[in-house]
């Protein structure tokens, strides 16, 4: 019989992977994507001593359609600007075992337009 994974569970394998490479510090964290069919959202993190500097989502915007393109430059933009009134202008980005196509790739580029530097 043959073992069947699921999608959910190889996203965390390849997070995994990704994570023994990508570790965030206080001089340049962490930029950590969430993505669900509904919403996008991000997060800044200090790995050294693990806490979330900043956050933006989709829900937090109270957007209407959390789950597309817009929503995601949206956040992008929206992380980027957190970033900057914390005084972060460097961060590893960390694609969370998402391809780095569609919404993920959209908040990247949203980011780095509003000045956040990967």
């Amino acid at each position: 019989m043959i073992n069947k994974v699921s999608r959910s569970e190889m996203r965390k394998v390849r997070h995994s992977r990704v994570r023994t490479k990508v570790f965030g510090t206080c001089e340049i964290p962490r930029l950590c994507v969430f993505r669900s069919n509904k919403n996008i959202s991000a997060q800044i993190i200090d790995d050294e001593n693990g806490i979330t500097l900043v956050s933006a989502s989709s829900l937090a915007l109270k957007l209407e359609n959390g789950g597309n393109i817009e929503a995601a430059k949206k956040v992008g933009e929206k992380i980027a600007e957190a970033a900057k009134k914390a005084k972060i202008t460097k961060v590893v980005f960390d694609r969370g075992g998402y391809l780095y196509h569609g919404r993920v790739e959209a908040l990247a580029n949203a980011a780095r337009e509003k000045g956040l530097e990967f």
